[in-house]
């Protein structure tokens, strides 16, 4: 029989229903009776016995809230009965011990990887086009339209029809009639239609930095970029560059080099204002991108293991369910990667706030340990200096969905780093080096912290999500998974994986995991398409983090 409630962790002092609830029900679970006061919505949470005004509000085993007055046995948890509050962390040395999981059934898999000269391993190859400073968006836009499609890089649900027969009947001179006879296929799209089958995509991107802004941003950009570029699931660049911009093509060059000392992939600058034209600019952007890909259509997939996966952990459009489903599952198939020699990447520092003393404990260095809290610390002074705090960063669509509290929302969203010993505290734009569970300081945006995530190496990222969200990376494949079924059944268009079957009984946060992991070995070979890869989220946002001048 389904569970109409569950109790998350033993002393949580808060209930979630996982169904709705109705006014006079009374609800066993676990040995516990509990009479519902109010009608409450599945997804939210009621109080497990009564709670008095400054009572801790307990989830997960940890504070996420504080009872402005005091609330009875039943009643509904709601942002106008609890206020956010989280407790307070002071790292103490303790010995974790980590229950490693069972990975011998994949201890001798592999996925189909593209192996690069500095001994990474990419999931795909692309080629990136990207700007230095946001004056060059229009030639990048001009230089895809000019690409994609005669190279056939097209949409792969594209709904385009080839009016190239119509052309043809027009050249012949032929009759109104036979035009209006004349069959238009489909556009062709796929491996099969690529000039380039071994290169599997040209991604362009955009932004609206590079100048007007601090020396600091422009430097932040180009560590970007060099993290794209030296990113396993890149096979080379072209840069282009009007010529005097913040962003200087040495910052781009030295940034590189700190990554990838030996230079192994080819770059491409073009500088505007050294060309006669703009027409005579773009076209030699063109001819130049045109022969990188000729080489990058050289490099075939071949077996790599396990270990060669960097997996980004990301959530957005987070719901009540997120915490108990999706992102657990998420977690348990991060345990599994970093089981098998891998590295996985928890990022979204605000949605790390009130559960720093449990990372804490899990970080094996002291010294990083010290910056982990250095990094927290100075990230929510920065917040509350802008006029805000990390208690705002539940939007309204997380607390109509159940998360009232930004520590009620972190508390679930850290569930997808799993239970693994941390290796390493990464701050924006710092590639991983380390196998294992890294931290990486971005802000909760979700566009802005997976643009981060592949900007420091992942080859794949997870991004779970409750109420559905249309994004991806242009050079990570982003796999989707749905926190509730009836999400997953709503829009099946954009999400990859079902975990509401953990809410409704008929799987476990370990199979969905497993899942999670079975699904990414095969992104990964190139075998299936995510749904982001198909509809082209290619998102990329870089995180401005100073004034504009």
């Amino acid at each position: 029989m389904r569970e109409k409630v569950v109790k998350v962790h033993t002393d949580d002092n808060i209930i979630v229903a996982l169904e709705d609830l109705r006014k006079g029900e009374v609800i066993s679970s676990m040995g516990e009776d509990y009479r519902i006061m109010f009608d409450i919505q599945a997804k939210h949470k009621f109080a497990r016995h009564d709670l008095q005004k400054g009572d801790p509000v307990i989830m997960y085993g940890v504070v996420v809230g504080m009872a402005r007055h005091n609330i009875v046995q039943g009643e509904p948890i709601t942002t106008k009965n609890v206020i956010h509050k989280t407790g307070d962390f002071l790292h103490k040395k303790v010995l974790y011990n980590w229950e490693t999981p069972d990975v011998r059934k994949w201890r001798d898999r592999t996925f189909m990887g593209y192996h690069r000269k500095d001994g990474k391993v990419g999931t795909a190859n692309y080629w990136i086009v990207a700007p230095l400073v946001f004056c060059e968006n229009r030639n990048i836009g001009v230089i895809r339209e000019s690409m994609m499609h005669q190279l056939g890089y097209g949409d792969a649900k594209s709904q385009a029809l080839d009016i190239g027969p119509l052309v043809q009947a027009y050249q012949k001179s032929e009759s109104n009639e036979s035009i209006q006879n004349v069959v238009l296929p489909k556009r062709k799209v796929g491996k099969e239609s690529r000039l380039f089958p071994n290169v599997d995509g040209i991604k362009f991107l955009t932004h609206h930095l590079g100048c007007g802004g601090t020396r600091n941003d422009a430097q932040m950009l180009c560590e970007l970029i060099a993290g794209y570029i030296t990113n396993p699931n890149v096979a080379g660049a072209t840069i282009l560059g009007l010529g005097c911009q913040n962003a200087e093509q040495k910052l781009l060059e030295e940034a590189i080099l700190k990554r990838d000392p030996n230079s192994t992939k080819p770059v491409i600058f073009h500088e505007q204002q050294q060309s006669v034209s703009e027409e005579e600019f773009i076209a030699d952007v063109i001819k130049s991108t045109f022969i990188g890909l000729k080489e990058a259509n050289k490099i075939e997939r071949a077996p790599a293991t396990l270990s060669k996966l960097v997996v980004g952990l990301e959530c957005g459009g987070s719901d009540g369910f997120s915490g108990i489903s999706a992102n657990p599952a998420l977690g348990y198939a991060s345990d599994l990667i970093n089981a098998l020699g891998g590295a996985t990447i928890l990022s979204e520092f605000p949605e790390l706030h009130g559960i720093e003393q449990e990372l804490l404990h899990r970080i094996e260095n002291e010294l990083q340990a010290k910056r982990f809290m250095e990094l927290m610390t100075a990230y929510a002074t920065r917040a509350k200096q802008a006029g805000s705090g990390f208690e705002a960063n539940p939007s309204p669509g997380n607390i109509t969905d159940g998360l009232i509290t930004d520590a009620m929302k972190s508390a679930g969203a850290a569930k997808k780093g799993g239970t693994a010993p941390i290796v390493d505290v990464l701050d924006y734009t710092e590639p991983v080096t380390k196998q294992g569970l890294n931290l990486l300081c971005t802000p909760g945006n979700d566009v802005e912290s997976t643009t981060a995530l592949a900007g420091s190496g992942a080859n794949m990222i997870v991004f779970t999500t409750g109420l559905g969200t249309p994004t991806g990376n242009p050079v990570a494949p982003t796999i989707k998974v749905g926190s509730n079924t009836t999400l997953f059944k709503k829009m099946a268009d954009i999400i990859d994986i079902d975990a509401g079957t953990i809410i409704t009984g008929e799987a476990t946060i370990e199979q969905v995991g497993k899942e999670i992991l079975e699904f990414i070995i095969k992104v990964a070979s190139g075998e299936v398409m995510t749904k982001a890869q198909q509809l082209q989220q290619d998102d990329f946002i870089p995180w401005k983090r100073d004034v504009s001048l």
